[in-house]
Formats: C-alpha cells, sequence, structure tokens
C-alpha cells in the first residue's frame, strides 16, 4: 500500500500509482456545474497539478508558480489544478489571484481522479487529495508523474516544467 505523509502520520493512497508511458486513466470531474471527463479536456499537453486545498498556502503557491511560469505556452498546453475544493471556492481563488491560464477542476464529485491517479488520501476526517503533479501528452499518455511524498511539501517545479516543455517541443 502506497502512502502519503500528512501532520507527522503516514496515509494509505487510494488507486495505482501511475508511471510515465502508462495511459493517462479517465476521471469526472466539475468544471464549474459540468461534469468534465479526460476526454473532454484539449488533445494537446495537459498539465494536472493536484493539490489538497486552494485555500492553504502551499497549494496556492504551486498554482501560482505554474499559472507565472506556463502562461507563454498556453496556445500549447492546457493546464488544471485538481482538488476537492468546490467549484466555488475554486472560482472564487482564481478570482482573488488573477488565475487565469490554469483551470480548476474539482473531484468533489465521485473522486474519481483521486481514485484513478492514485491520490486520494485515505482515513482523514476529510477527504484530501495527496499533491502530485501529471503531464499528458496530446495521445493521452502520461510523460511525467510526480507524487510528492510529504503533503506539505512543494513539487519539484523543475522538473515538471522541464518534462512540459519536452512534451510541447520547446
Amino acid at each position: 500500500m502506497r502512502q502519503v505523509k500528512f501532520k507527522d502520520k503516514m496515509y494509505n493512497l487510494v488507486g495505482p500509482q501511475l508511471k510515465p508511458g502508462d495511459k493517462a486513466p479517465d476521471f469526472a470531474c466539475l468544471s464549474g456545474l459540468d461534469v468534465i471527463h479526460l476526454a473532454q479536456t484539449p488533445a494537446k499537453v495537459r498539465l494536472f497539478s493536484v493539490v489538497p486545498s486552494l485555500d492553504t498556502p502551499v497549494c496556492s503557491q504551486q498554482t501560482k508558480k505554474f499559472e507565472e511560469s506556463l502562461g507563454a505556452l498556453k496556445d500549447k498546453i492546457a493546464c488544471y489544478t485538481v482538488s476537492l475544493d468546490l467549484p466555488f471556492a475554486q472560482k472564487r481563488f482564481c478570482t482573488a489571484e488573477n488565475i487565469t491560464n490554469m483551470q480548476t477542476l474539482s473531484d468533489v464529485h465521485d473522486h474519481s481522479f483521486g481514485k484513478n491517479y492514485g491520490v486520494l488520501i485515505e482515513g482523514l476526517p476529510l477527504p484530501l487529495l495527496s499533491r502530485a503533479i501529471f503531464v499528458v501528452d496530446p495521445q493521452g499518455k502520461l510523460t511525467y508523474v510526480e507524487y510528492v511524498p510529504d503533503v506539505p511539501q512543494h513539487p519539484n517545479y523543475e522538473a515538471a516544467l522541464s518534462a512540459i516543455h519536452a512534451a510541447v517541443g520547446k
């Protein structure tokens, strides 16, 4: 059983441990009040930046970092922040922080992103997703996967950005 550290305790993660080369699993997340599946995302390079909650400092910084770093590639890449925050909270955050490149996906509908991508934390009083990064190529294959082992830690931004630039050919 894979685990993640959160508040000095170890918790199990539900779902598979994905790796580069795997087919990106489907999901049913909310974008506003619309249910979106992987097939409804553009057939170009996609970044899924997974965070426990946008209302926490590291998650906020992670979203802003990708917002700033990937703005120049917005025609070649689709960028998503995935969390279990309600779509209304996600929209409020993006408006307040002037986030325009990163789109939000809420996994509150059925936790399918968390379960299918192996980031749903089991055993907390409130469901949360573990911090992770997934880069998917236009053919739906994972080209980069990072599961952050300690929830409050930042992901490896340089490695993720390098993978994104390699995937878009820049």
